[in-house]
């Protein structure tokens, strides 16, 4: 496994909640990761945020690592949900929060 691979699943596995995103939660690079930092606001769990703009190995990794082209990447308790698209119909369906909810993922 290359180090970013082995980088990624460690993110992957040891938080409940994460996205890989352009930018920060505070600062998001991009409309599509900006409406992912709503949706997870929203839902008011805790999660982990990766700026794949800081790190090119894990900006390229994390398309290979999930079989997904674009960025942001949402990973609950270790399984690839999808990108802000999927997010938002989730969310709108209320099976985003269902996930959570049923997933045990902490709140804030």
């Amino acid at each position: 496994m290359s180090d970013a691979n082995s980088r990624i699943s460690d993110l992957v596995t040891s938080n409940d909640v994460v996205l890989f995103m352009k930018g920060t939660p505070l600062f998001p690079q991009c409309g599509f990761s900006s409406k992912a930092i709503a949706i997870l606001d929203h839902c008011g769990v805790a999660y982990e945020s990766v700026d794949v703009l800081q790190d090119m190995e894990i900006r390229q990794g994390i398309k290979a690592f999930s079989d997904w082209p674009t960025i942001p990447q949402l990973y609950v308790k270790g399984e690839f949900i999808g990108g802000s698209d999927i997010m938002m119909e989730m969310f709108e369906a209320g099976e985003l929060q269902q996930l959570m909810d049923q997933s045990g993922v902490a709140k804030v």
